[in-house]
């Protein structure tokens, strides 16, 4: 079964007539396209892949699963869609729930009549956490590539050397190798370790101070995320209990992503496990996401979210505590829940290491 036909039978299920699938991730999952820009019309018997001129021949290229319309200037792209809605004879149409005000509002005047509804958020994202084996396979060659920009880099972890110029570098790295920035990466180091989405900027690391490297790759379409966190020269006792503590959660957390357990419950046990040195208050944001076409994918591990665990699942497992004036310490890896157990897809070593 394919993606089409996979969201039919949820549209089937959830009795939507109609659906205009918005989100370019969404739209890429649905049809391999790779462009910025497209959208898909989807009934039980038909689907149009939509764009503009800017894509009219790589649609044709990248679309195979069903026929691709693009519209140039100066047709409106409202204009566009109320053809395409005609065409299909569409009546009664749902839209993604992400898709803003002002935008429906546009369509609704161009539709003449169609019911335009919002769809439930159970449509697209619930198919898109369950990848199938050639996700899984693109993902990890994106965590390879991860692992390799890690080797390279930590050459640069040494007093005197600016965040900046660490970020720049990773940066280099994945271009040279031909992939795409996943985000911006995290260059922190000492007192601005404990920021757990600093910016990298011009402080250059010392003697003493932790440093966390937080960095990803998209290849083909998908992304890997790994966060590593080092000290420069010589760690203290107290760095080395802490990351010590780090660690355990994020291993304890990694073992626990199996068939039929809860994400809820897996975030509950980092913070059981940070609580024995009274850490868990320090660790302020969810145990981990999920991860493909987006970094942060459909998913979140969090004691709010009621997220069951299946096979095909991948998802981030990224425990940390931060301390303000002190540093912090986080440890990411990216793991595919399977039938037989928890697999680790980055591969970088994550015992505590001390450069240069």
């Amino acid at each position: 079964m394919n993606q089409l036909d996979r969201l039919r039978e949820r549209m089937a299920a959830a009795n939507v007539p109609a659906l205009i699938v918005s989100d370019i991730a969404n739209v890429q999952w649905l049809t391999g396209f790779t462009g910025s820009f497209g959208q898909v019309l989807v009934t039980p018997t038909d689907a149009a892949f939509l764009t503009d001129s800017r894509y009219t021949l790589q649609a044709g290229e990248e679309v195979a699963t069903m026929p691709a319309f693009s519209f140039g200037s100066p047709k409106k792209h409202e204009e566009f869609l109320g053809e395409q809605v005609a065409r299909m004879r569409i009546t009664d149409l749902r839209f993604e729930p992400t898709v803003a005000y002002g935008t429906v509002e546009k369509w609704r005047g161009a539709l003449n009549g169609v019911g335009l509804e919002a769809a439930p958020e159970t449509l697209v994202p619930p198919l898109r956490m369950v990848k199938t084996e050639d996700e899984i396979a693109k993902i990890a060659e994106a965590c390879k590539l991860a692992d390799a920009c890690l080797e390279h880099v930590t050459r640069l972890i040494q007093p005197g050397v600016a965040e900046f110029d660490i970020g720049l570098e990773i940066e280099f790295f994945f271009r040279r190798h031909k992939a795409g920035i996943a985000f911006a990466p995290i260059v922190a180091s000492g007192p601005n370790s404990a920021r757990p989405h600093a910016r990298a900027g011009e402080r250059k690391l010392e003697v003493g101070d932790f440093v966390t490297l937080d960095l990803g790759a998209t290849l083909d379409g998908y992304n890997s995320d790994i966060t590593r966190t080092f000290v420069v020269g010589r760690a203290s006792e107290r760095q080395r209990e802490i990351y010590g503590l780090v660690l355990k959660a994020q291993r304890a957390s990694i073992e626990a992503m199996v068939v039929g357990g809860n994400g809820k419950d897996v975030d509950a046990l980092a913070r059981q496990i940070l609580d024995e040195e009274d850490l868990a208050q320090y660790f302020g944001h969810s145990l981990g996401h999920g991860l493909g076409r987006s970094v942060h994918d459909a998913g979140r591990l969090h004691f709010s979210a009621d997220q069951p665990l299946e096979a095909g699942q991948v998802w981030t497992i990224e425990p940390g505590v931060y301390l303000e004036g002190f540093g912090g310490v986080r440890i990411e890896d990216d793991v595919v829940v399977t039938d037989s157990g928890p697999r680790i897809l980055t591969s970088f070593p994550k015992e505590l290491t001390i450069l240069p």
